[in-house]
């Protein structure tokens, strides 16, 4: 790697919606990724009026205006990764889409499938499905979606861990180079996620469910985290178990905010001991 190239990496583009609240969206992507040694960038695609227990309101930004964040960020600082999170509609997904296959065609995208809030707010349009299915998932070098986001997106039923493994193939068969199949809405204190890989290859991911209302924007968080580490040339199945990792001491350190769902503690790595 030259000086210029090393320089430069860890370089992670977010676009996505803010969360006024801080929890998820822009605001939790922009921790992750700089606590993980990454540098952030944004194109945000909507506005909400956020806390713990809600969406309360969204505003859109125009589609043009989201395709112009993410030229001028991609022809000045460039990026080594590139996340997605909350698109909302179809025209977004559309404007994104397009600007990645002008702008940034060879650089890895994580797409997190954002469809529905953890307080129960719908953050994609029904309409947007096909567009988001359609458009930015082939080209995704990984998704990262929970179970009803793969049940929706893949039109399959996911009872039990069992389901898993056919569900990711059907997800695969989408486009993507890779699937993370996140089985924390599954009931049982026993958690399985399941990365599977257009290559053949496929890791099982396992652990404890933490009793916790500290999950606020876990996938966000999640996702933005798998990007940093492909940002920092880290290989996939690395990137999401030190991810996990990132996370799970988030939740266990989280501040205690708010009366429903509350925030992590996406700071923890840089806490002096």
């Amino acid at each position: 790697m030259s000086e210029s190239s090393a320089r430069h990496r860890g370089r992670v583009l977010i676009i996505a919606g803010s969360d006024s609240g801080g929890g998820a969206g822009i605001q939790a992507d922009i921790k992750t990724v700089t606590a993980l040694g990454g540098y952030a960038a944004t194109a945000i695609t909507a506005l909400t009026a956020q806390d713990t227990l809600t969406v309360h309101a969204i505003h859109d930004v125009p589609a043009d205006f989201v395709a112009r964040q993410i030229k001028v960020v991609l022809q000045d600082i460039g990026a080594d990764a590139i996340k997605t999170g909350m698109l909302h509609r179809a025209d977004i997904i559309a404007a994104v889409a397009d600007a990645l296959e002008e702008y940034a065609p060879d650089v890895p995208l994580v797409v997190d499938p954002v469809m529905v809030a953890k307080g129960g707010a719908r953050l994609l349009q029904p309409e947007a499905e096909a567009a988001l299915r359609e458009r930015l998932i082939p080209r995704a070098a990984v998704i990262t979606p929970n179970l009803p986001e793969a049940e929706a997106l893949a039109d399959v039923k996911i009872a039990d861990a069992a389901a898993m493994p056919a569900a990711a193939q059907a997800l695969l068969a989408l486009g993507p180079q890779a699937v993370l199949l996140k089985g924390g809405h599954l009931d049982g204190d026993h958690l399985v996620d399941l990365l599977v890989q257009r290559d053949g290859g496929s890791f099982r991911f396992e652990g404890t469910r933490l009793h916790s209302n500290a999950t606020h924007g876990t996938g966000c968080t999640l996702a933005s985290a798998i990007a940093t580490g492909l940002a920092l040339g880290q290989p996939l199945n690395f990137a999401v178990e030190e991810a996990r990792r990132y996370v799970r001491h988030a939740i266990e350190t989280a501040p205690g905010f708010g009366r429903g769902h509350g925030p992590l503690n996406h700071g923890w790595p840089l806490r002096r001991s």
